[in-house]
């Protein structure tokens, strides 16, 4: 598994081990595949036996349905009929596909991409496989499925598999080895477990890079690790055991009538609603809310003969509220934000925007917004089109580049960026146009963690100033944080809403995995801070 910042080379590395997508510059060192050099490969050899998946779906699908899509590869190979289609029958068992072979690739969800991807790789049978974020732009379920896809590549077939990730919850405890890069350099290299137990130590920046489980340990040392035997947890099930062992000793350590367990559990949505009222801003707090943005009965198709993507849905976006929509691949979500932007019109119903407000939309692929030779010549037209004076420009320019960490790439061309620094970019763009409201599609995907970080103070001090924001994201960990509402798009319309607490906690997939492992005694809790503010003392006291 490979982790570090966006902009760490993480991409550069693995384009480097792909011989066909090797980026173009000054190259020293040496690669060798199997004790040979990787320039001297037979081509079949180095397109065969090294595969890669993209980052984004649609940047590696070439042709038009299921099956052209899966032939394309061995037929460039020069592969009898005969082998194509042994192969294809095994692989589309394998992952599900015969129903989809004559489906165009247009109507597949995302994670149906993801996937449809991974099997026209693994039909030349590569001996490694290497993946660049390849779960950034899927939804919890789909996300499982393809790791859980990938661990029986791994384990059945023998395949190598390096995957670069920012989202580790699952794929971490499934590693054999952690590399992190940063600045271009490998700063650790080691098996899970030592991985993160060098998060107190040298590199304290690891422990962002972790799993719930290992985090909520982590930040209880040093009462937890010694009053706990063991090792770190990595998975919600080994957190789940860990957390019991305290509970058993929390019972026994609390005098009178109450348990640590009803400690908790009455402890835990008082402290919700506590983080949630600091994060307010203070012109919500003094005054009702008002709508700025409401959708009426939409209904949204794409063709005449096809079906209807939003169904009669209605939505509120309230004054300084920092709303989440979340859903499925394919449940419409990116459609919905085109809506309420004016991108695209409604056959039915209506959308109602406040009296002089404005709207800006960052849309799911960064490169829309580039059309210009640097990052720098990107912002500053941006900023004259927002009207903003010389003066104005340089200030708000030089803010937004140390939010989003972008001086180093000033002069680099937006397209040679990292897909996390193309993410900032863009964001960065949006932000100089100061908004009323701002609609957000998937902005974290391809950060790493103290770009998220980053990114949610941004947010939070837009709501102080104003604005209001409406987020389509997969980033359950990000929306039980920071935003302040949550909704589910399903079947074309909001199917459930409410404050991230309750949301979050009644659901089996989309929800946080510490959400997971204290539900049974904190059923509110959803991050690591919210246990540790109602965690009973006494349970982690050596």
């Amino acid at each position: 598994m490979l982790c570090g910042p966006s902009g760490s080379g993480k991409t550069t590395l693995l384009r480097h081990l792909k011989r066909e997508l090797a980026p173009v510059g000054a190259l020293s060192g040496s690669l060798t595949y199997r004790g040979q050099p990787l320039g001297e490969l037979p081509a079949a050899v180095a397109a065969g036996e090294i595969g890669m998946v993209f980052q984004h779906p649609d940047a590696q699908i070439v042709m038009d349905t299921v099956w052209h899509e899966l032939a394309f590869s061995m037929e460039n190979l020069g592969m009898p009929p005969a082998v194509m289609r042994t192969r294809l029958a095994e692989i589309c068992g394998w992952f599900g596909l015969e129903p989809l072979l004559y489906q165009p690739v247009h109507e597949l969800s995302g994670g149906q991409k993801q996937l449809l991807n991974l099997a026209s790789v693994l039909l030349l049978q590569p001996r490694v496989l290497l993946l660049d974020e390849p779960t950034s732009q899927l939804d919890p379920v789909a996300a499982r499925e393809f790791i859980t896809a990938l661990q029986r590549l791994n384990e059945e077939m023998s395949v190598t598999v390096m995957i670069s990730e920012h989202r580790l919850e699952e794929v971490l405890p499934l590693a054999d080895r952690v590399l992190m890069l940063e600045g271009g350099v490998l700063q650790a290299d080691a098996d899970p477990r030592t991985f993160a137990g060098s998060a107190g130590g040298e590199f304290a920046a690891v422990q962002d890079y972790l799993p719930a489980a290992a985090r909520l340990y982590l930040s209880l040392a040093p009462e937890a690790a010694s009053a706990a035997s063991g090792t770190i947890p990595l998975t919600v099930r080994e957190g789940r055991r860990w957390l019991h062992s305290l509970a058993e000793g929390t019972d026994a350590a609390v005098s009178g009538d109450e348990t640590g367990l009803l400690f908790a559990e009455r402890a835990a949505p008082h402290v919700r609603r506590q983080s949630r009222q600091e994060s307010a801003p203070a012109s919500a707090a003094a005054a009702p809310a008002s709508a700025l943005l409401t959708c009426r009965e939409l209904t949204f198709r794409y063709a005449k003969e096809e079906r209807e993507v939003l169904k009669k849905l209605s939505l509120t976006l309230q004054q300084g509220e920092f709303l989440a929509v979340m859903g499925g691949n394919g449940a419409g979500k990116s459609t919905l934000l085109h809506v309420l932007s004016g991108l695209l019109k409604p056959q039915r119903g209506k959308v109602e925007l406040a009296k002089g407000m404005k709207t800006a939309l960052l849309a799911q692929n960064p490169l829309l917004y580039f059309s210009h030779d640097t990052v720098a010549e990107e912002l500053q037209h941006m900023a004259g089109y927002a009207g903003l004076t010389p003066g104005e420009a340089e200030r708000e320019i030089g803010a937004l580049l140390d939010v989003f960490r972008l001086r180093e790439v000033l002069d680099s061309h937006p397209h040679d960026l990292s897909g996390g620094q193309q993410q900032q970019a863009a964001l960065a763009m949006m932000m100089l146009l100061k908004p009323d409201i701002l609609l957000l599609d998937e902005p974290t995907k391809g950060l790493d963690p103290a770009a998220k970080d980053r990114l949610a103070a941004l947010l939070q001090e837009l709501r102080r100033q104003g604005a209001s924001i409406l987020l389509v994201t997969h980033d359950v960990e990000f929306a039980a944080r920071h935003v302040t509402r949550c909704a589910l798009l399903f079947d074309g319309g909001i199917t459930a809403e409410g404050a991230p607490e309750g949301f979050f906690s009644s659901n089996y997939f989309y929800t946080t995995a510490v959400n997971r492992m204290v539900r049974d005694r904190l059923p509110q809790a959803l991050t690591t801070e919210d246990v540790m503010k109602a965690w009973p003392a006494s349970a982690y006291r050596s």
